[in-house]
């Protein structure tokens, strides 16, 4: 082979060559789907490597341990959270449009990243530190999120002094708990689901997988029902103590 033989070679190589950056997410996604599939205990760091394509050694160059990748997991699936939340909402929309917006967005990206959901949700708390404590830093953001707009509903409804902080930050954390309840009733695969679908997957083809996988999402609520369905539930109560009207247990 001649010179410029070899330098053709040599580029079609480098131009084969997977950058850092696309195939260390390659990894996230196939230890997200792993993790949420199998469990932080039952998960391996050789099956982890197989769904992405890649040696176990490379696996362990870029992320250096199961431990380290599970929280490089639960940090990236919590950010593209908030991140959904956030963005979801309309800021210069009214009060209850805005709470609404937002829990679309929520209920949204968890209905269509039920894996990263399952991580957060259920696996990541179940294990301890540092990884439930990353779990609860992402929460909290959340929760610091709906207490501001729960607080502009107040000031908008002129009862911003009838409600306290600390009344207004309890009504946020019981609403994020409701959301995460209803995303788990919505979206997260029971044991049950996965046990069909790992029998299903070694006696079919992937395109009728992805058949499964579609009816599958059929079948779910749309993220505006789910949201409107605690906005039924959480606003209706809100606007009534924003009203002034207080329950209270009869003497």
């Amino acid at each position: 082979m001649g010179r410029a033989g070899r330098a053709c070679g040599v580029s079609a190589v480098k131009s084969k060559r997977v950058p850092r950056a696309v195939r260390e997410q390659q990894m996230l996604d196939a230890a997200v789907r792993t993790f949420a599939r199998r469990g932080y205990r039952a998960a391996s760091m050789d099956e982890i490597a197989e769904v992405a394509g890649v040696s176990k050694p490379l696996v362990y160059l870029y992320l250096n341990s199961k431990e380290e990748l599970f929280s490089a997991v639960i940090r990236r699936e919590s950010a593209a959270l908030v991140e959904a939340v956030t963005a979801a909402v309309e800021p210069d929309a009214p009060a209850d449009r805005q709470l609404w917006s937002g829990l679309t967005g929520f209920f949204a990206h968890t209905a269509e990243h039920p894996d990263g959901w399952a991580v957060l949700h259920q696996q990541a708390r179940t294990h301890g530190e540092p990884f439930a404590l990353e779990v609860a830093a992402m929460r909290a953001e959340i929760v610091r999120f709906v207490t501001e707009l729960i607080g502009a509903a107040a000031q908008e409804a002129g009862c911003v002094g009838e409600l306290a902080d600390r009344e207004v930050a309890g009504l946020a954390h019981a609403l994020v708990g409701a959301a995460e309840s209803l995303a788990e009733w919505a979206n997260v695969r029971t044991d049950e689901d996965a046990s069909a679908e790992q029998e299903q997957e070694q006696e079919q083809e992937q395109e009728q997988e992805g058949e499964r996988e579609r009816e599958r999402g059929r079948q779910r609520p749309a993220a505006k029902d789910t949201a409107a369905t605690l906005m039924n539930f959480a606003w209706a109560g809100l606007g009534r103590l924003m009203d002034g009207e207080r329950w209270a247990p009869e003497a």
